[in-house]
């Protein structure tokens, strides 16, 4: 008698397991995307309890507007890489495969006459304002687009990218490409000189402090938005002039077989300011001057 009990009590403890792994199972799919890539917004289940006659006693049913609440799920976007790979495979069919050998020699080499230093913001890409194609520019994006000064054990993906394209490439110009609206230099200017919270960002856009104090004191009367304007450029000069403490940027453009330029891209009205700055060395050491700005419009 004791045995049937207990047997009785396993059968429904069983059933009731059965039951909540089933519903666990639906709970599972009916939180699957469809194919395709598609999301879905969360799915509320709509299931009410009822008796029954079975030795659980209890079961669930789907409320009776559940399947229509299915029908009425929103697709709330698309997979954005469908995009990327359209995007994709029409470079490969109208450009790759018409320049095949073009390409199959870039797989072999490269050599590169321009390094590009640009910023990381997405309104800025110098391949696309430019018109560098493959194998033209060797380039390297970061915030505001800045070079830190030389420091011989204080390495940077600039400073590793800047030593492999003049010591390895052998590039013949480097431009820096500075642009308008720049959130890096706005940060660079909002920063209250109290301030000692640490961030990553305020550490890197403090190697252009200098540009900054430049800013202040030649525009420092005027708006912040003019102010932020004008050390956008300054910042390129900035860094320009940092370039001259890698030794191996100084001996190639003393061997004038490196030129510095610098570019600012104003994208509220699409026009490109360009200069170069010539560096000569003297008795006393070197100087520079900045010559040959045009404005592209």
């Amino acid at each position: 008698m004791l045995y049937g009990a207990l047997s009785s009590r396993n059968a429904v403890g069983v059933q009731r397991r059965s039951v909540h792994t089933m519903s666990m199972t639906l709970m599972r799919q009916l939180r699957k995307p469809y194919a395709h890539g598609s999301r879905f917004k969360s799915v509320k289940t709509f299931c009410r309890t009822i008796a029954t006659n079975d030795s659980c006693g209890l079961a669930q049913e789907p409320h009776k507007d559940s399947e229509k609440n299915r029908h009425n799920w929103e697709v709330i976007d698309s997979d954005p890489f469908d995009s990327l790979k359209d995007r994709f495979l029409k470079f490969k069919k109208q450009n790759y495969l018409k320049n095949l050998n073009h390409y199959q020699n870039l797989a072999e080499d490269q050599s590169p006459k321009f390094m590009v230093i640009a910023c990381v913001d997405s309104r800025v890409c110098p391949s696309k304002i430019l018109g560098f194609e493959p194998g033209e520019a060797f380039t390297v994006r970061n915030v505001a687009n800045l070079v830190p000064p030389y420091q011989e054990h204080g390495a940077s993906e600039t400073s590793a990218a800047l030593e492999f394209a003049v010591n390895t490439l052998e590039v013949e110009n480097i431009l820096i490409v500075g642009h308008s609206r720049c959130a890096g230099i706005r940060a660079l200017m909002s920063m209250e000189p109290e301030d000692d919270s640490k961030s990553f960002i305020r550490d890197w856009v403090c190697v252009a402090k200098g540009a900054r104090l430049s800013t202040e004191a030649a525009v420092g009367n005027l708006c912040f938005d003019a102010q932020c304007t004008h050390c956008e450029k300054e910042s390129i000069n900035s860094s320009l002039l940092n370039l001259l403490t890698y030794p191996w940027i100084e001996r190639r453009l003393a061997e004038r077989v490196l030129s510095l330029h610098g570019g600012y891209y104003d994208f509220t009205n699409c026009s490109f300011n360009k200069w170069s700055m010539v560096y000569r060395k003297s008795l006393k050491g070197g100087f520079f001057s900045v010559e040959k700005y045009s404005t592209w419009s």
